[in-house]
């Protein structure tokens, strides 16, 4: 399979028994304590099924948070947060830092790590479904769809969760906010290359693919920027990526700018704007090829071998040959006639 998009490792968390001995002291603590660690055990292994779909991820996701909700909240409907909030600790490793655990003990943080972890599984089912050489309709409704849902979950935990935690996200680790927002303009930037797709593939208006275009590249380069003053052995291979994807857009948004010009019989101004098309599109090529050369975390895209990709380099050199054809052609204002 070709991938189309860059994706970070998942979250890894430590095992939780959710043994209370002394507190769950009757039949239906010890059976919630049990569904618990059961239904927590079935959404960490669902991450990682190639079988798991949304529908399965959602009913597992709900079973889980929905016990989980009894160490957070009071259950007497009151605004008070629930007794048990500090009872366990839990640890989680980071989707760049590696395999060196955050570790905190509140329910809330477990919250949001594993809500963090469903995110990404959306993106990444995304992904697989977005690396087909010939996707259908349905199927890439289920992309844009996915890569909402992930774009959501990450802007809710981003403004309703992660302000509660006693302990502040450590700088540069996934709860952070440069993170957070990385992962969130991302998920949009995806989710217009859908759009984009399909506007490609139903013949729409040349202005309003290259508008969405042009769009979708500044989406990637303000990624690109969030992610600037973060330490740069963590990042640099993602920001590689999120800048060919940058380029790549430019290069399709000048392609379909200048077919609006030349539609209006601007040849010259249709001809740069093709060859800055040419140019961006060189660019990104070459760029795939560091980013594939680049070492950091997370699995390494291809899409310079995807035919989305390859579809522009010919478009792009056809529709400025095309352009300076029929330049050739144009009278010239200047000449006399007889």
């Amino acid at each position: 399979m070709t991938h189309w998009f860059h994706r970070n490792p998942l979250k890894a968390t430590a095992p939780v028994s959710f043994n209370y001995y002394g507190v769950a002291t009757t039949p239906a603590a010890s059976k919630i304590c049990n569904d618990l660690r059961s239904s927590r055990a079935r959404l960490l292994e669902l991450f990682t099924d190639l079988s798991c779909n949304p529908e399965m991820m959602k009913n597992a996701t709900d079973s889980y948070f929905s016990l989980l909700q009894g160490f957070i909240n009071s259950m007497d409907n009151s605004t008070q947060e629930s007794k048990l909030r500090y009872i366990q600790n839990f640890k989680w490793t980071d989707t760049l830092q590696g395999h060196v655990p955050s570790a905190q003990q509140d329910a809330v943080f477990e919250l949001i790590s594993m809500a963090f972890n469903v995110a990404l599984w959306y993106t990444k089912y995304a992904s697989r479904l977005a690396g087909k050489e010939n996707i259908t309709e349905d199927e890439a409704k289920e992309v844009h769809k996915s890569l909402k849902i992930a774009a959501g979950i990450f802007k809710h935990l981003k403004e309703n969760h992660i302000p509660k935690l006693i302990t502040p996200a450590e700088k540069g680790r996934d709860l952070e906010v440069r993170l957070i927002d990385s992962y969130i303009i991302q998920c949009q930037a995806e989710a217009q290359e859908v759009t984009i797709a399909r506007a490609i593939e139903l013949k729409h208006n040349p202005g309003l693919i290259a508008a969405l275009a042009y769009e979708t590249a500044n989406f990637y380069q303000r990624a690109d920027h969030t992610l600037s003053s973060l330490e740069p052995t963590y990042t640099v291979k993602w920001r590689k990526y999120l800048h060919l994807k940058m380029c790549f857009y430019t290069a399709y948004a000048y392609c379909y700018h200048g077919q609006t010009l030349l539609a209006s019989d601007k040849c010259g101004e249709a001809i740069r704007s093709l060859q800055e098309s040419e140019k961006f599109y060189d660019k990104a090529e070459a760029l795939c090829k560091e980013y594939g050369e680049t070492k950091g975390p997370g699995t390494t895209a291809k899409p310079s071998g995807h035919l989305f990709f390859r579809k522009l380099g010919s478009l792009v050199k056809n529709t400025l040959e095309k352009c300076q054809r029929e330049n050739g052609f144009m009278p010239n204002p200047n000449q006399r006639k007889n």
